[in-house]
Formats: structure tokens, sequence, C-alpha cells
């Protein structure tokens, strides 16, 4: 600064009416005027994310998203051991900087310092925080074939703290009465109930989308992300999340976190600065997806078709992410991976996979499952094609030679098209051969056994209201969902008969749980006010899950089944000398089921037990079944 005073000065002496002086005059004083401004400026960081990060990662490369006022000016620097800024990266909006670092193995935990310099000043400092990992963190078990997942929508189960129903700051204020408003539900509600489901037979927690929805309305549902690091407010806080974490592990439940990749809600502090101005696809004027999946393995469709499903906007209220843009593809790789450090999570469910570019989508897998080898995902492909969702399982043999690297995926087809079996006359084509039909189409799957299927969940129709109230078609759907391949997952309150209308009503799908607010006078935690068949759903539910979870012919076996005949479809579930064999039964009077066609499976077997009465069975006669009365019977092979 005295410098440029000083040749000013130079340059003025004596000379003030000479023409070239003044324009000398002119420049220098306008450096000056840019000199002084740029270090007037007020910087400040507004956001620095990744929050934190921990030292001993598998990838020892981080890269720190800094938005604020002009930080686009600044050079950041760091002095600590182990850990190197290696580059920066700066895209058309000042107010972000992206810094590179390198975090060498043998880094050990504490704060690292960020000083930020503008030329030799340094105008900012802000510490970072490097912690350890929890022993074991890159060897968590993932769920698996041996897990049963309980699906939650944390708005409508449990309200333990009425006092952040509504939170200042937040757009949308509680209102129970509103079927599509928030009504309360929160972490400590579900924290409260982890016996319950823990006592029903579950392992894991799958809870719909907790972070910031700050959306003036519908935000309950948890999928119009507005802060991809914060806990919602009126759910709890992050400390408040993981600590609900360590609980369920307490009760032997692992916890999966819904992940959002393809969007974002219109009230993201993005959408009011955006990083950069590729960072949101169709930022200048939405327009909607055509939700067509076929688009994207059809050797044929049209580019524009196409590139319109994966860059279209969900609905106008959520703007569709730009994976393709190397910067946001990383925030959103490391955003994972901090979760599950961050909260110790059994799973990651992602939302709407197929909507996102399919590159990222398999940098994204790899880079989750390189740092944690044992870990899983499970993707969301909502389709009821066998080809479609087989497409997006790893190791799929796909034409296009396209592997996302996805180890589990939503099995649709089977969920879609099992209430229409159960609830179809048996015919040639109709009833259950279309299910043994579609359990044939495994073939197109790289892995079955990781195939993620249930009787409803927050986006289908309640299963009870599906099989029009009918208890016996309900208890073969969840015997059936418990028994076949694959990992089961189940929508809360079905164990109590809930019920919503046959079309869509997403409010009423997600009706609240009874007795997870005070002053209900029907409670599904303690039983009170329940109907006999409501709490001989529940037991039902109970015994089966239980069960399930110790049988390893179910859990890890081979299936074999059988070709329906005369209103019966039997599969058999195959571990060494452990076996069950599973008969859904759809005869509507007494019916009688020989044996003779399956001893080759029954192996001499003289008896079983039927699994959820604990009753022997004769094997040696005809099975003989009342009305719609499905069963699984375990035996062993004689020696």
């Amino acid at each position: 600064m005295p410098r440029i005073l000083r040749s000013l000065q130079v340059a003025t002496a004596g000379r003030a009416d000479d023409a070239g002086t003044m324009r000398s005059f002119a420049t220098l004083f306008f450096a000056l005027a840019i000199t002084l401004g740029a270090l007037a400026r007020p910087y400040r960081i507004d956001h620095l994310e990744p929050l934190n990060w921990w030292v001993g990662m598998h990838d020892p490369s981080l890269q720190l998203m800094i938005n604020g006022p002009h930080v686009a000016d600044l050079q950041p620097e760091v002095d600590y051991p182990g850990v190197k800024v290696t580059g920066v990266e700066r895209t058309d909006n000042p107010d972000f900087l992206f810094v590179n670092l390198t975090i060498a193995r043998d880094t050990h935990p504490g704060t690292a310092v960020l000083e930020f310099r503008k030329g030799s000043a340094v105008v900012l400092r802000r510490g970072y925080e490097l912690e350890a990992r929890r022993s074991g963190s890159r060897e968590r078990r993932g769920f698996n074939s041996r897990d049963a997942i309980y699906l939650i929508t944390p708005d409508r189960f449990a309200d333990a703290d009425p006092s952040d129903d509504s939170m200042p700051g937040m757009l949308e204020k509680a209102d129970r009465a509103n079927p599509n408003g928030r009504h309360g539900g929160d972490i400590a509600g579900m924290a409260a109930h982890l016996d319950y489901i823990r006592r029903l037979g579950f392992t894991m927690i799958w809870p719909t989308p907790l972070l910031e929805n700050n959306q003036p309305s519908y935000s309950y549902h948890g999928y119009s992300i507005t802060d991809e690091y914060r806990i919602d407010s009126r759910f709890g806080t992050n400390a408040g999340y993981r600590d609900f974490v360590r609980q369920a592990r307490g009760h032997g439940l692992g916890v999966i976190q819904d992940i959002v990749l393809n969007h974002i809600g219109s009230g993201h502090w993005w959408m009011r600065d955006l990083p950069s101005k590729d960072w949101i696809n169709h930022a200048a004027y939405p327009v909607m997806t055509n939700n067509q999946h076929t688009t994207v393995p059809d050797p044929h469709a049209a580019p524009e078709d196409r590139d319109l499903y994966l860059h279209g906007w969900f609905v106008p209220t959520m703007p569709d992410l730009n994976q393709r843009n190397p910067l946001l593809a990383r925030y959103l790789i490391q955003n994972t991976i901090w979760w599950i450090e961050y909260a110790d999570l059994s799973g990651v469910r992602e939302d709407t996979f197929s909507y996102s570019d399919r590159a990222f989508l398999h940098a994204w897998c790899t880079a989750v499952m390189r740092e944690y080898p044992h870990f899983n995902i499970v993707g969301e492909e909502m389709d009821d094609q066998p080809y479609l969702t087989a497409y997006w399982q790893t190791g799929a043999r796909n034409r296009d030679g396209y592997d996302s690297g996805l180890p589990t995926v939503t099995d649709f087809p089977v969920v879609d098209l099992l209430p229409e079996a159960l609830n179809a006359p048996e015919t040639w084509g109709t009833g259950l051969i279309e299910l043994y039909d579609m359990i044939a189409a495994d073939y197109l799957y790289a892995n079955p056994m990781d195939l993620l299927v249930f009787p409803d969940n927050h986006d289908r129709p309640r299963i009870f209201s599906q099989l029009h109230d009918n208890l016996d078609l309900l208890r073969t759907e969840l015997l059936f969902v418990a028994t076949t391949r694959g990992i089961p997952q189940f929508y809360y309150g079905t164990e109590i008969l809930k019920q919503s209308p046959i079309v869509r009503d997403d409010g009423l799908i997600r009706s609240d749980m009874p007795g997870g607010w005070a002053g209900d006078t029907v409670n599904a935690f303690t039983g009170t006010g329940l109907t006999a068949a409501q709490r001989g759903m529940q037991e039902y539910v109970r015994r089966l899950f239980t069960w399930r979870h110790h049988c390893k012919a179910v859990t890890e076996g081979s299936l074999t089944h059988y070709i329906p005949e005369s209103g019966f479809y039997v599969y058999f579930r195959t571990k060494d000398d452990d076996r069950v064999m599973v008969v859904i039964n759809k005869n509507h009077g007494e019916a009688r089921l020989d044996l003779a066609r399956f001893a080759r499976m029954l192996g001499g077997a003289r008896a079983g037990t039927n699994v959820l009465t604990g009753r022997t069975v004769n094997l040696t006669s005809p099975l003989e079944l009342n009305p719609l009365q499905s069963v699984a019977i375990e035996y062993r092979v004689a020696p």
C-alpha cells in the first residue's frame, strides 16, 4: 500500500497540467481503489462443508466447499502435520471456493487451522476438526438377507418432544389435522419405541429422510432437502440423531439412512446463490422429467427423451441436481460418507436412483463401497418390469456394459404383482402362476438374495386395503415376503392393520401411528384400545420375523419352487440339511395338498414343525389346510 501511494506522489509531482500525467493518475487511483476495496471486503465463511472429517480414511483426499462473500478471492493454506492443500478450484460464482486436501494415513486427530490469504495478508482463519474413526468403522456390516427392515415415516410415528413440533425459522408449522401437513413425530419418538420394533423381530430401521426440509408446505416426508448437513430441527439435532443410532444399536437394531442424490428442495440455500451456473439442470426455467424409466437402458431411445428423463425436475418444488458437474458429484459422495461415519450407519437407501446421471451413480456407489467394503446400499427403482430393476444391480450383464455398483435394488415387480396375484381368480394365466413366473424371472438379476421385497411402503396404498381387508390374505402376503429370496422390508402400522384408500393418497397412507401422541385413545405400542384382530396380527408378525431371524434356510439358503396347481404354490428354502417348505394356499374352502410331488425336496423327512404354531406336522400324508391357510414348515432331511 505505501508503495502505491509513493508511486502516485512521484507520478503527479509538478506535472498536474500534463494530460498524460492525468491519465496515469487516473489509472493509479483506480488501482489503489481496487486494492483498498479488496482488502476492505468483509470476508467471512457462511458454509464450510463437510462439517468435519476423520483421519485414517481409506481415501486420503478431501474437498472442502467454502461459501461466503467473495471467498474465491482468497488462497487457502493449512499448517497441520499430515495435511496438505493440493489444489483450489473456483467456479463462475465468486462466493464459492473448493479446496482440495490430502490427509496422510498417519495424521493424528486434532484441529487443523485453515488460513485464507489475500495477497500476503491473512483475512480469515477457521479451525477444522479431524476426528478419530470408531474402531472397526471401515469393516462395518451393512444390512443383508439375514435382516428384516422396519420402515418409518418419522413425522407420523411418534411425538415424544412436542416442543420441537414448530420451530423458529422453519416455514411449515405443525398441523395434525392436515393429512399433508406436519404432525410432530420426531427422532425422540422413534427412540422411545425401539423395544417395540425389536420385539416384533426386526433388525434394521429405515426412517424416511430426516434432513432439513424448510419448505412452505408438504415438508413432512423429507424428500425436499434444504440443507445436506443438518437434521431438520423439527425432528431433532445432528447429535440427537447420532445418539438415536447408538441407542438403536444397543437394542440390536441398525439404522439405514434415506439419501437423496437426484434433487433438492426449492428452499435449499443453494437456490439463493448457486455454486455454479450448471449446478442445477434447467436452472433458468424448470422442465419436468418425463418419468420414462425405459429410456436409460433402451438402445433405441431418442437422446432427447433420455436427457429429459435424467435431467428434468421430479416435481416443481424439487430442482434437479446436475451430477455431471464434478464438484457437485464430489460433494454428494462426501456427504454420504460423512453421514455414514458421523452417525455410524448400517446402510443407505437411495431415493429415485435411476433418475441420476449413470456415470455419477457408478462413481458414488464405488466410492462408498470402497470406503466400507461390507456395507450395503439399496436403490429405489420404482418400476414393475424386472428387466429394468435388474439393469441397476451390480454384476448385471447389461448390453451396454454399464454397471452401477449398486448391491441391492427394490423389487417393485414382485411387490406390485403380489396383491394382484392374491386377489385374482386362479386360472391358467392369472393368480399364483403370475407370481411363479415373476420369481422365475430372477435369472435376470445378478443376485436375487439382494433384492428388497416388501408388502407396501410409503409410496404404495396400505397392503391390508389392497387385499380388501382380508386377514387370511394379509397373513399369506407377509409369509411370502418373509420367506421368499431377498431382504424383507415392512412399513410401520401394517402390524395393526393400517388402512388407506386404494387410490394412492400419500397423506393417508402415511397416517399417524396410534399411541404416538399424548392423548391417543388407541395405543399400538401398549395394546390399549386395539381390536383382537390387530393384536393377533402383531403377534403373527412377531412370531414370523423372530423365527425368520434364526432360520438360515430362509436367510441364506437357495429357493426351489414348483409350478402352482389347484390353488397351491409351494416352494422350498434349503441350507445344507435345514429346509423350509412354504405352502401358499388360495383355496377358499378346506383343502388337501398331496405331498408326494415334493418327495425329492422332503428328502425322507417324516415330520416337520409349523413355524408359527410350533405344532408337529406329519409329512408322510397329505396336508390338510383350512380356507386360505398358508403355512411354513421347518424340517431336516432324513440322515
